[in-house]
């Protein structure tokens, strides 16, 4: 196989998956990102006072460690990795319990919060984390530009605009699309290899359209539809 792990490996690997813990509140109906989480003071980061932010700037560790309040998609992060194990009423559910305690002080994290809020088609949500990673050293939102650019928050604008608001991912050997667009753009477009070929992707108010630069016929799915794209041929959806 591709990862040439043997047998003994493999059944180690498995071992170690089965004996993972995953705490997890039957109250809230909610993985916790640790134990002890529900025995924090659980005060919504919009109660923050603004001059105290970010807080990894202004609070000791200690006080950090107390508190609720989550730097990046820890949780979500894992709904992003292994959204196929989840259904969108548990995405949904987890979203809203860990988003009022993260502070995004992280360039890791609006990327993966846009893409989560335009899988539940919130894209007044998904539109403002969107700009947050695209602006984040712009606007110096953490006030640490002067340390550098986050790379991290230039892929993440890619990551927000194509699996975010361009729905792709791959499944079963196949790039999946579920396209949506904030209301505040009239399209955005951009392209992707795959199996080296080429597909072009526009994405308008008044829908989608694909073309492929290649020399083969390329099957992807639309909105749960399987569209076949012919080379050079322009399909609209």
């Amino acid at each position: 196989n591709k990862t040439r792990l043997s047998e003994a490996e493999i059944k180690d690997w498995k071992e170690v998956a089965d004996g993972m813990y995953f705490p997890y509140t039957e109250e809230h109906q909610v993985y916790l990102q640790q134990d002890g989480f529900l025995d924090k003071e659980l005060i919504a980061v919009s109660h923050l006072d603004k001059k105290q932010r970010p807080i990894n700037q202004h609070w000791s560790w200690d006080r950090i460690l107390r508190s609720p309040y989550i730097k990046q998609a820890d949780t979500l992060q894992g709904f992003y990795f292994f959204e196929d194990h989840f259904t969108t009423e548990e995405l949904e559910r987890h979203f809203d319990f860990y988003e009022p305690f993260t502070v995004h002080e992280s360039s890791l994290s609006p990327c993966v919060h846009s893409i989560q809020a335009a899988k539940l088609d919130r894209m007044e949500q998904a539109y403002t984390f969107y700009l947050r990673t695209s602006r984040l050293d712009l606007d110096d939102y953490n006030k640490e530009v002067h340390e550098g650019l986050h790379i991290t928050s230039m892929a993440g604008t890619w990551m927000s605009i194509v699996e975010g608001f361009g729905g792709m991912r791959v499944k079963n050997d196949r790039l999946v699309f579920e396209p949506r667009i904030p209301k505040q753009w009239d399209g955005y477009s951009f392209k992707i290899n795959f199996r080296n070929q080429v597909l072009k992707v526009k994405v308008s108010q008044e829908g989608t359209q694909f073309e492929l630069e290649g020399n083969s016929e390329l099957k992807i799915m639309v909105n749960g539809k399987v569209v076949a794209i012919s080379p050079h041929n322009l399909i609209k959806v």
